[in-house]
């Protein structure tokens, strides 16, 4: 069972990411909404290791830069 929980987990992550890389967020709690708008149960979770919270902040950030 907690093969599952981490492949969920995963996918909550690589999704965050893409969004995050998307530059349409300024910050990570934009990236954790869209996940929760989109209807990922376990967004919260995920978005709560400071681990992903920095890495989508950096994407954010990154993307951000990109378009300007």
């Amino acid at each position: 069972m907690q093969l599952d929980g981490n492949k969920a987990e995963r996918a909550v992550r690589q999704r965050a990411y893409e969004l995050a890389e998307s530059g349409r967020f300024d910050a990570a709690r934009g990236v954790e909404r869209a996940l929760i708008g989109e209807g990922w149960p376990n967004a919260a979770k995920v978005m709560r290791s400071s681990f992903v919270h920095q890495a989508v902040e950096e994407r954010c950030r990154s993307a951000r830069n990109k378009a300007h």
